[in-house]
């Protein structure tokens, strides 16, 4: 009975922690793009990246590219020797630990046109705040998958303000029936 209980509360516990991961956009509605000018450093300022989160960058993969950088060559726009590169127009990268991680547009001038992004995902020791909903893809969106990579920071500190939440359903229905299956075995 006592196994059982600690199994349950271990199940709470990964509910809660899996509601924290956020999907967030890069460059909410304009993407991953020169034309609309975004300003990537103040979009990256108003959100707060944790381990877990995700980034999708979507964008015309005729015309960019995202590459996966270090901190040196983030600020060089060096792209001689990228860490990874993306080309899909539709890809996802999950945030597996804390520190600094640096990427920009491959093709030439639009790392200096300021297509580049530095997301810095907070130490897990501090607290998630409370937040707005997740942002979703609209019907604008390239209609193929995301590509989905998960990658380590590149280990540099900073600053980083507010995010987004939501609960992947694949985990709420992997939750859910191992409950479902705890609590069947309660039943006399």
């Amino acid at each position: 009975m006592a196994a059982r209980i600690v199994v349950a509360l271990a199940c709470i516990v990964v509910i809660l922690r899996l509601s924290e991961a956020a999907v967030y956009k890069v460059g909410d509605s304009a993407g991953w793009t020169t034309i609309a000018n975004v300003d990537y450093k103040l979009w990256a300022s108003t959100k707060t990246f944790h381990i877990g989160d995700t980034v999708l960058f979507e964008y015309n993969p005729q015309f960019h590219n995202v590459m996966r950088v270090t901190h040196a060559m983030y600020r060089s726009c060096n792209n001689s020797n990228p860490i990874s590169t993306f080309t899909t127009g539709n890809d996802s990268v999950t945030l597996t630990n804390h520190g600094h991680h640096f990427f920009f547009c491959g093709v030439p001038g639009h790392c200096q046109a300021g297509q580049k992004l530095d997301l810095n995902v907070i130490n897990p020791t501090s607290s998630r705040p409370l937040s707005d909903p997740p942002i979703s893809s609209d019907s604008s969106s390239p209609s193929s998958p995301p590509s989905t990579t998960t990658i380590p920071a590149a280990g540099v500190p900073g600053p980083s303000p507010s995010h987004a939440a939501s609960l992947p359903n694949s985990a709420v229905a992997v939750v859910a029936a191992l409950v479902s299956c705890l609590f069947a075995n309660f039943a006399y």
